[in-house]
């Protein structure tokens, strides 16, 4: 290749240009074999195929007023400002950075009058001056060394950082909400469980009330229906306690204090679709907090050839050009024209080695950053795993408590025919309204937990997934 001749220059400058492609310090490559994963998640295996994911995952709960509760959330909560305002100081700082790559213009004007006595005239005269300037200014840095862009491309990685931060922020806390709102409409579907069960208890209580003053039932019968009616009451109230916290949190989340929420069921809500078979763990590089990661390293990779670059010269360019006369009224003739060019080189020769320090230190830091993000892949890749296990046992699970609770309530019916009739103990009815009561109960925590795991793997995946 043949390079241009620098014959004539001035052989600083010369050196300058030649030097001027070099920049020091790694070349950043992606870990991709610092991080070893299986191809797939082994625990997708068993799943059915399904359509792919859009980034609004939550609309899938087919809920308008869940996905109303989110926007508000991503538009009015405090974290979600707070990274919009960590971006533009994010951007500031970059174009902060960028701007050494350019030269610095001043423009300067000045008028100053001196006097000077030469005592060795007989007699001493006084001599007045006056000199007038106007004129610019520049100087810059050569960026022989590549330190500059370096500086550069470690706060470019740095802002994009931020952008991800901010993304998984807005993951992060669309999850939290419909976490909460899940929460809201399981204490929802647990209330309408306990009030069924109340007053299937106190058209019970008075049942046995009548048989009583009747002569058929016990005083016995009669305690053991007023103690389970009051049993029911509490826990009702409970469950209404329970939900007016549930209903502060997602009024703390959505940043709308004091948020009332109609009452709803969780039942209504469908299942979202879960992902296909051998889902692939590349899906891991769509985690904001995953792409977070890998912009740290990029930085710090960066900051390795700033440091190394401060061991060698800096070289500076100053230049001025501008007019300057003793009499106003002369200032832009053509004599009066001034200028100046120069170029200066600064070598570190004794620092105690505090800059060869500073190289082993951003060196350290790199290593810290590619261990995050090794981590960082690593953590993504089981919590996808664990959700994805969650996801399967859950729907598998359901059909369990299902069938628990169908038999529970045909148990239910049973029992209360045969006391009506004279078959039973009471305590037969009470154990059966108690057993459908909790099986009910425990198939709304387990659909809960179900949807509540789908949540966790739309989160763990970044987001969710689209069909390859």
């Amino acid at each position: 290749m043949n390079r241009p001749r620098l014959t004539g220059l001035p052989p600083l400058l010369a050196l300058a240009l030649a030097l001027g492609g070099c920049a020091l310090g790694p070349d950043y490559a992606r870990p991709d074999a610092a991080v070893a994963l299986p191809e797939a998640y082994t625990a997708a295996a068993p799943l059915a195929q399904s359509p792919g994911v859009e980034s609004n995952w939550w609309s899938l709960f087919g809920d308008r007023q869940l996905d109303e509760l989110v926007k508000q959330a991503l538009a009015s909560s405090p974290d979600a400002r707070l990274a919009a305002a960590r971006i533009e100081e994010a951007d500031a700082v970059l174009a902060q950075v960028d701007a050494a790559l350019l030269p610095q213009v001043d423009g300067n004007a000045s008028s100053t009058r001196s006097r000077t006595v030469l005592p060795n005239t007989n007699p001493p005269k006084n001599l007045t001056r006056t000199v007038n300037k106007l004129g610019l200014s520049t100087s810059f840095e050569l960026d022989v060394w590549g330190k500059l862009r370096r500086a550069s491309e470690a706060a470019r990685a740095q802002a994009l950082g931020t952008r991800y931060a901010s993304d998984t922020v807005s993951l992060s806390l669309s999850a939290a909400v419909v976490q909460a709102y899940l929460n809201l409409r399981a204490i929802d579907a647990q209330l309408l469980v306990t009030r069924d069960s109340l007053a299937a208890q106190q058209r019970s209580t008075e049942l046995t009330r009548s048989r009583f003053s009747g002569g058929i039932a016990s005083r016995l019968d009669v305690e053991q229906a007023e103690g389970a009616l009051a049993s029911y009451t509490a826990v009702q109230l409970q469950l209404d306690k329970s939900r007016a916290l549930a209903e502060n949190l997602l009024g703390l989340l959505v940043g709308q204090p004091g948020l009332k929420v109609a009452a709803g069921d969780l039942r209504s809500l469908p299942l979202p679709p879960v992902p296909p078979a051998g889902l692939p763990s590349a899906l891991l590089e769509a985690r904001p907090d995953v792409r977070q990661a890998e912009t740290a390293l990029i930085a710090a990779n960066a900051k390795i050839g700033v440091a190394k670059a401060a061991l060698f010269p800096s070289i500076t360019l100053t230049g001025s050009f501008g007019r300057e006369s003793s009499d106003l009224s002369k200032l832009f003739d053509a004599p009066a024209t001034v200028w100046s060019f120069g170029a200066g080189l600064t070598q570190p020769i004794f620092e105690g080695g505090r800059l060869r320090a500073q190289v082993d230190q951003v060196t350290a830091q790199q290593k810290q950053s590619l261990e995050s993000y090794r981590k960082a892949v690593q953590t993504a890749f089981r919590e996808v795993n664990d959700a994805l296990v969650s996801v399967r046992q859950n729907g598998e699970a359901e059909d369990a408590y299902t069938k628990a609770m169908d038999a529970a309530k045909r148990a239910l019916q049973l029992a209360q025919t045969r006391y009506e009739h004279g078959y039973s103990a009471y305590l037969d009815v009470l154990v059966a309204q108690r057993t459908a009561n909790d099986a009910t109960l425990a198939w709304v925590q387990n659909r809960q937990a179900r949807l509540s795991s789908t949540v966790d793997l739309f989160k763990a995946l970044g987001g969710g997934w689209k069909a390859g």
